[in-house]
């Protein structure tokens, strides 16, 4: 039976670390905790529990996930944001599949909550990630802010029942802080990519990403909080395709 090492990264995560540390247990053969310098009681929470606690210098969340797993002591790891926890559903898939392992890695649902409030549309649900995998198979690729763990040519993703509940926002402020934050970080991500924006892109992707959450994906369901969420969406789109088009404009912004 293979063990497998729970992978998190964290940054002032006291909120949250715990509900994700007590769902790891009887399911994870090791916690693997790697900390950006939190200044609350992050730390000070994870060691109460039996993990593997080192700090690094936050470097994005692609190459920041990159840097944890190799601190990992088995080949089969389960990756999980500190903001995160197993469903009872999802810790029985695990169990199972750590009795036989069929496929290199394993899709979760991820079932995110807004306000207080569960979300079962607006693009929020289901929400797929491929969180459980072999090292070996894959890495974690994409943009920094938009990482995801990509398996290598030739090997093959199953899919787990139950969910990975998320925590997303606990306010709507705070959603507006981090969408502030995540539009000029994507922006720069796409420039050094080589990403353009015209004047209409900002103006066509936010409405685009409104009407598909809103209409197609039918966060009209989500009542009031699915309003907001795919209003944020689209006012993120718009932000970042503006970002981007001063970018392209300017001199001497870096390039990848």
């Amino acid at each position: 039976m293979p063990q497998v090492s729970a992978v998190i990264i964290t940054y002032n995560e006291e909120d949250f670390i715990g509900k994700c540390l007590d769902s790891l247990i009887g399911v994870a053969d090791e916690i693997i905790v790697v900390d950006s310098f939190s200044t609350d009681r992050t730390e000070e929470i994870c060691k109460q529990y039996n993990v593997k606690f080192f700090q690094h210098a936050f470097e994005g969340f692609r190459d920041q996930k990159n840097y944890a797993l190799k601190f990992a002591t088995y080949n089969h790891v389960l990756s999980i944001d500190a903001d995160e926890a197993l469903s009872e559903e999802l810790r029985k898939s695990i169990l199972e599949i750590k009795g036989n392992w069929e496929y290199d890695g394993y899709f979760v649902n991820r079932r995110n909550n807004y306000c207080g409030k569960w979300i079962n549309h607006s693009g929020w649900y289901p929400d797929k990630q491929l969180r459980l995998f072999r090292i070996d198979a894959g890495t974690w690729g994409g943009l920094n802010i938009h990482e995801r763990f990509i398996l290598r040519k030739g090997n093959v993703a199953g899919r787990l029942k139950g969910d990975i509940l998320h925590w997303s926002f606990v306010s709507v402020t705070k959603h507006i802080e981090k969408m502030k934050r995540y539009s000029e970080i994507c922006a720069l991500e796409y420039h050094k990519a080589g990403k353009k924006s015209s004047f209409l892109s900002p103006f066509i992707h936010g409405f685009g990403i409104f009407f598909r959450t809103y209409i197609i994906n039918a966060g009209f369901l989500d009542g009031k909080e699915g309003y907001i969420i795919c209003s944020m969406s689209g006012k993120l789109a718009y932000n970042k395709y503006r970002r981007l088009y001063i970018l392209n404009k300017q001199k001497n912004v870096p390039q990848k």
